[in-house]
């Protein structure tokens, strides 16, 4: 009898724990809920409205030219003028002073663009993973209905730090390292970029912001740690995955822009259909990409068919393949760094 009464308890305390879900059950992702079932964005506007006060609520905000900071042409131009002026005038007026050890600044400044960088990306997929989900990639890159709210607070935020990243070139300026103009061409129309898809209402720019936040947290931790005398490993797969950027970028554009000009010029001609966005930021954005594929087939150019300049030997002694020659391409001081002989030492070779 008592045999027959614990069976039943059992069995009951059993059915209970069959009922009631598990506390891992209530962390299992879902569509809307990626990361561990916890609406990311939600605790986002909650932590940002907290701290500022309720100046500044992602949830309310609407992106609105000429009333926001760094919202009309006038003042993104006068902002990279300044950008210019304080580099290269900087860079004249320090010319024979000592370096300058920022170390900890400079660390504090990559720290703080490595989880910047990493809390819009993956607050980015968050919204993004629904959208394409539920509709497909063309509607993600071309549909008004992929410029959703959320989407446009973060591209604003994304926008800003275009800027803060400004003060990349400044560390190289009081560190008297050399400035190129990749580097200083880069950041400018980075921010241009930025503004114009803004303006634009492009839907397709969480392709290229994405992209280039998952860059800036491999650079930048890489950065954070070199400068904290970490040595890594895979230094060269940051500007791989530079290069992969590049070529995504540019592919995900061409296509934008080739759907854009056969359904304004030539409709006749095989297309998906428009891509949402204004024809001056398709053209513009298409136009500064552009410019990137030009620098770099510029120096693949120089280095591979021009083989008898110093640049050339220089860079092809440089270890690590095609990623580690781009970085000495962007790096080099030219007037600093010995000509490598045909046949190298052995402690060159080390280097």
């Amino acid at each position: 009898m008592e045999e027959a009464v614990e069976n039943v308890v059992m069995d009951h305390v059993q059915g209970q724990m069959l009922d009631k879900p598990s506390v891992l059950s209530e962390f299992m992702p879902t569509l809307e809920r990626p990361f561990f079932n916890i609406y990311l964005w939600e605790h986002f506007d909650l932590v940002v409205s907290k701290i500022t006060g309720g100046s500044f609520t992602p949830h309310e905000f609407k992106f609105v030219p000429e009333k926001l900071p760094l919202s009309d042409l006038k003042s993104v131009t006068a902002a990279i003028a300044t950008y210019y002026v304080v580099i290269f005038g900087g860079k004249f007026l320090l010319r024979h002073s000592e370096p300058f050890k920022l170390n900890i600044l400079f660390q504090l400044h990559n720290l703080f663009l490595t989880l910047g960088s990493l809390s819009l990306l993956i607050l980015m997929v968050e919204q993004l993973i629904p959208i394409v989900w539920k509709n497909g990639l063309y509607f993600a890159i071309c549909d008004i209905g992929a410029w959703t709210q959320p989407m446009v607070t973060l591209y604003y935020i994304n926008y800003i730090f275009k800027f803060i990243e400004f003060i990349d070139t400044l560390f190289l300026v009081l560190k008297k390292k050399n400035l190129t103009f990749l580097h200083t061409y880069h950041h400018g129309a980075t921010a241009l970029l930025c503004f114009t898809q803004l303006v634009g209402t492009t839907a397709i720019s969480w392709v290229p912001i994405t992209l280039n936040l998952g860059v800036h947290v491999l650079m930048y931790f890489y950065y954070l740690l070199a400068a904290s005398g970490i040595r890594v490993w895979w230094k060269e797969w940051v500007t791989r995955f530079q290069i992969l950027q590049f070529v995504l970028d540019i592919l995900f554009i061409y296509f934008a822009v080739y759907q854009k000009v056969v359904h304004l010029y030539f409709p006749s001609f095989p297309h998906c259909g428009d891509c949402v966005g204004s024809t001056t930021a398709t053209f513009s954005g298409c136009a500064i990409l552009s410019s990137y594929l030009f620098l770099f087939v510029a120096f693949y150019i120089e280095i591979y068919k021009n083989k008898g300049t110093k640049k050339s030997r220089v860079v092809k002694r440089a270890r690590g393949g095609v990623a580690a020659k781009v970085n000495e391409y962007v790096n080099i001081d030219l007037k600093n760094v010995s000509t490598p002989s045909p046949s190298p030492t052995r402690d060159f070779r080390r280097r």
